[in-house]
């Protein structure tokens, strides 16, 4: 099992990297490990934030389930005062077999990942409806 480590990504513009800094490490099932975006916004609200949770299901199985949020966030003119108004929210969900061949999980994990982070997959998604 790894342990919680920072994580760096690429921004949309594929070019500017963004940290995403491990705010809470998974204490066991059903707990999820945290991570913020600490460099956006002025309160926590204001800050993207992933989370990993894992728990067992029937027959062995496991269940792995990554969530992400990206809020919007726009400062009232008016009052000077910054709030979220818009908050953007992503899910993926792996139920793996344990009695799997290793290679096979890790080649079903990496796979869907990177499918995930294909130009395509992201333009799709970024377009908001399936591809005709």
């Amino acid at each position: 099992m790894p342990t919680q480590a920072n994580i760096t990504v690429k921004k949309n513009d594929g070019i500017t990297d963004i940290l995403y800094t491990g705010v809470q490490p998974s204490s066991g099932d059903n707990v999820p490990a945290i991570w913020k975006s600490l460099t956006v916004g002025s309160a926590q609200a204001h800050q993207p934030e992933l989370r990993c949770s894992a728990r067992g299901l029937s027959g062995g199985k496991r269940e792995v389930t990554w969530t992400f949020s990206y809020p919007s966030i726009a400062t009232n003119s008016t009052t000077t005062l910054t709030s979220v108004v818009f908050k953007e929210f992503a899910r993926a969900t792996f139920t793996l077999d344990p009695q799997a061949p290793n290679a096979d999980v890790n080649e079903t994990v990496a796979q869907f990942m990177n499918l995930l982070a294909s130009a395509h997959a992201k333009a799709v998604t970024q377009g908001m409806f399936g591809p005709t």
